[in-house]
């Protein structure tokens, strides 16, 4: 059995702390709206790496010494990235029936309590920024909620699930794909790895580096994605394959081919490795991280 990489260990010691914290903030399953709220734990409770928290958290104590003044910002992130997958999952989006080897949201709860608990999770998570003493305690605040605005809106995650839609069955450029790429996954990965940064009280070289290291990370993420698509099958990806190739999605694979699209996502990740040593105390995860998505089979 291949030994894990330093990368993925800290994932596993934040996820319990990442779960316990989303356990704390979801409504019981028992308070009313009871639908909306089983609705909402379901997808949220599904399973997952934890990605996006994670490195929230890895972040922050990368600058700070210390990740608990960032964990209720880590289990916002991972409340807008649910909400993500429930919206992408429906008919008029993606219209997927498995989502982590589980049905998807709208397959158990339909198609209207899905687009409610998604609403629910992004109202969630911008309420629980807006609750967080150490959003409080930071000089700019603001500046806080803006990271996660941008990574989530039109500039962001929205804007380039909407790109997404429009290019299905389209032959566009390449370029416009890595521009889809860079907002649709890309916004939400290195808004995370800023905005531990930001709490952890990093400088304005350091919040850069982050911004340069997620930018490559989260497009490389998405090559893999992509590859994973083409390659995997339903059982190891707890999801449908090929799915992409059959709605006529625009991915870089399916503008270069797989292989070409691999060395794109190698060449991007040794520059993501190359900018790691600036990212603070915990510089060796972040490079054991390129190693992770390099290699990653899920």
């Amino acid at each position: 059995m291949a030994t894990s990489s330093r990368f993925e260990r800290y994932l596993e010691r934040a996820r319990p702390k990442i779960e316990a914290a989303l356990e704390r903030l979801l409504p019981s399953a028992s308070r009313e709206p009871k639908t909306l709220h089983r609705a909402m734990r379901y997808s949220v409770f599904a399973g997952g790496k934890r990605l996006r928290p994670a490195l929230c958290l890895l972040a922050c104590e990368s600058i700070s010494g210390r990740s608990a003044p960032a964990l209720p910002a880590a289990a916002a992130l991972e409340m807008i990235h649910t909400f993500s997958l429930i919206h992408d999952d429906l008919p008029g989006m993606d219209d997927d029936d498995l989502r982590r080897g589980r049905p998807t949201n709208h397959k158990v709860f339909g198609e209207g309590m899905a687009i409610l608990a998604g609403d629910g999770l992004l109202s969630l998570a911008f309420e629980t920024l807006s609750r967080s003493r150490n959003l409080r305690r930071g000089s700019n605040p603001c500046a806080l909620l803006e990271t996660v605005c941008m990574a989530t809106g039109p500039e962001g995650m929205i804007g380039g699930q909407a790109m997404d839609l429009l290019f299905e069955g389209r032959k566009v450029p390449l370029r416009s794909v890595y521009a889809m790429h860079r907002r649709k996954t890309g916004a939400l990965l290195h808004g995370s790895l800023r905005l531990g940064a930001q709490i952890g009280g990093a400088s304005a070289a350091e919040l850069r580096a982050f911004q340069a290291f997620g930018e490559r990370i989260g497009l490389a993420f998405q090559i893999g994605d992509d590859l994973l698509n083409v390659r995997s099958t339903r059982k190891e990806l707890g999801k449908a394959t090929g799915s992409d190739r059959a709605r006529g999605k625009a991915t870089v694979p399916g503008r270069v081919g797989p292989e070409r699209a691999e060395r794109e996502a190698a060449r991007i990740l040794h520059e993501a490795a190359a900018i790691a040593p600036r990212l603070g105390h915990r510089s060796e995860e972040f490079v054991s991280m390129t190693e992770f998505l390099l290699h990653r089979t899920h």
